[in-house]
């Protein structure tokens, strides 16, 4: 398994834990949860970025 997608199946799992515990998609949701779901995000991102840099090099 590449690492592309172990990167991408932890953020899906981290969005799905978001969704269930925190109930970040609620009627209820505040400035933190938002924070969170973008910093979530933020991190993803920057883990693909790395992970395909590395590729390239390997290449």
């Amino acid at each position: 398994m590449s690492k592309t997608i172990v990167v991408v199946i932890i953020y899906i799992i981290g969005v799905l834990l978001g969704a269930f515990f925190l109930d970040i998609w609620g009627a209820e949701t505040n400035m933190k949860k938002g924070i969170i779901a973008l910093g979530w995000t933020a991190i993803f991102l920057v883990s693909l970025f790395f992970v395909d840099k590395d590729k390239d090099k390997e290449d």
